[in-house]
């Protein structure tokens, strides 16, 4: 192999597929080249538009920040008479002093968790692809969670653990791009390999479908999701039964995915064709918990709540759960680029 195609190989998968897309618009692309997360795409009608790793000038910036702040996204979301879960907002201490917001630190959580009830979730405020989020079942672990949490963020969020289906589904200018119904990450027993053995196994599977999905096996959640269960890494489950590993579904960290795009029913395209345009963006992905009944059933039939929204929903993950799901990918970058490309 030449070093040009080392070179390309090491792309970052939205990064190659503007580069591979860009032509089919008549505009070329211009890569930084020691990071590859940044490039400027510049069309034939002198219009210049930026990419920043999952992000491209299509949503309107203030609009995209909001959604990035699941306090903020969650606040607009509930004025609009969208169901969201119960959760408040806790600050790291040092972040807290400045802000003046002292009483809104550890100790408040500890109180606010005991009053929403144990398990609750606990998650960075403006993170994603399920970074550190936790269910915890006590106050130790509340603390621990809150702490980890602060090492990405300076913010976090406590919310009541409301449990369903959970279902991401991609908006691009008022048309549903995608839906997938999202599974924890999780392996299923053979009678004879240890969970940390059929764990691997799974990452090596991710590998050979060129999934960018690292698991983590150092990751204090799915040690403590295992204890809940009575396992441990040297488990070995019995033949066909399946253990979750953790309680999020991120396909960032090990999620899989069902495509649910053409049975959705009508009334959910609805909700989030019009949370993405109440939330002022173009592009979306709405994530929904449904608790009762699926994404198949009316709405009006159904229990759910908006887990949170994404303005840059990344879908390398997703293109890698086959063909049809590549081709659902490139056809909206497509659209994404033309849409770039106009004049304002």
């Amino acid at each position: 192999m030449n070093k040009r195609n080392a070179n390309k190989k090491k792309l970052p998968y939205l990064t190659g597929l503007i580069i591979k897309l860009a032509p089919k618009v008549g505009a070329k692309v211009v890569v930084e080249p020691e990071w590859k997360y940044t490039a400027q795409i510049i069309f034939k009608n002198g219009v210049i538009r930026s990419l920043r790793h999952y992000a491209l000038d299509l949503n309107h910036d203030a609009s995209y920040r909001i959604a990035c702040d699941k306090h903020f996204a969650k606040f607009f979301m509930k004025q609009k008479g969208y169901p969201v879960a119960e959760g408040q907002t806790i600050f790291e201490a040092s972040w807290a002093k400045a802000l003046k917001k002292n009483r809104r630190t550890i100790f408040y959580a500890e109180k606010y968790a005991k009053k929403l009830g144990y398990p609750v979730i606990v998650k960075p405020n403006s993170k994603n692809q399920g970074t550190d989020v936790c269910l915890v079942w006590d106050k130790k672990e509340l603390k621990r969670a809150l702490l980890e949490a602060f090492k990405e963020d300076k913010v976090a969020v406590v919310e009541r653990y409301l449990p369903g289906l959970d279902y991401r589904i991609v908006v691009l200018d008022g048309e549903i791009i995608s839906a997938y119904h999202r599974i924890p990450l999780s392996v299923t027993g053979d009678g004879k390999s240890s969970i940390l053995k059929l764990l691997k196994i799974k990452q090596n599977l991710f590998r050979s479908q060129k999934r960018n999905t690292h698991i983590n096996f150092k990751d204090q959640r799915i040690k403590m999701k295992l204890h809940r269960q009575g396992y441990s890494f040297h488990s070995i489950p019995v033949k066909g039964h399946k253990v979750f590993l953790l309680n999020n579904a991120n396909l960032s960290t090990g999620g899989d995915s069902e495509d649910v795009t053409s049975t959705i029913h009508s009334g959910f395209k609805k909700i989030a064709v019009q949370v993405t345009r109440d939330m002022g963006l173009r592009l979306c992905g709405v994530d929904i918990m449904i608790r009762k009944g699926d994404i198949t059933k009316n709405p009006k039939n159904c229990s759910y709540y908006i887990i949170e929204i994404n303005a840059v929903p990344g879908l390398d993950h997703y293109v890698t759960t086959g063909k049809k799901q590549k081709k659902i990918v490139e056809a909206m970058y497509l659209k994404v680029l033309k849409a770039l490309g106009k004049k304002d």
